[in-house]
């Protein structure tokens, strides 16, 4: 169920009143920034860590592929970690409200009558 506009702006100011409280605070929960680039060295690490796990199973060294699958698993967490961060980047730009059909729009209507009573 969205915000109305009075809660998103109570929400805003809260918020704004929280960053000029305790600016550490929001920098520990905000954490890193996601970036493209990590991203793709995230990719890259997994293509190495495939290259470290053939190399050992041609020279049937055991060692080799452990830190090769060590290398791509590290690779996977990376990029998936960034990727959803720039998923999420990329939904908030996508305008949220799309003019639905006549008929979901009576849907939602006769659903917001039964809900609410409206």
């Amino acid at each position: 169920m969205p915000l109305s506009e009075h809660e998103k702006r109570l929400l805003a100011e809260m918020e704004e009143a929280l960053a000029a409280d305790d600016p550490r605070l929001i920098s520990a929960f905000s954490g890193k920034t996601p970036s493209r680039t990590r991203v793709v060295v995230g990719f890259l690490l997994i293509v190495a860590g495939i290259f470290g796990l053939l190399t050992a199973m041609i020279s049937q060294t055991p060692l080799i592929g452990v830190i090769g699958f060590a290398i791509s698993l590290s690779g996977a967490v990376l990029a998936i970690s960034n990727l959803g961060g720039l998923m999420n980047g990329l939904t908030n730009r996508v305008p949220k409200e799309k003019k639905g059909s006549k008929w979901s729009a009576r849907f939602e209507e006769r659903w917001d009558k039964r809900t609410f009573g409206e």
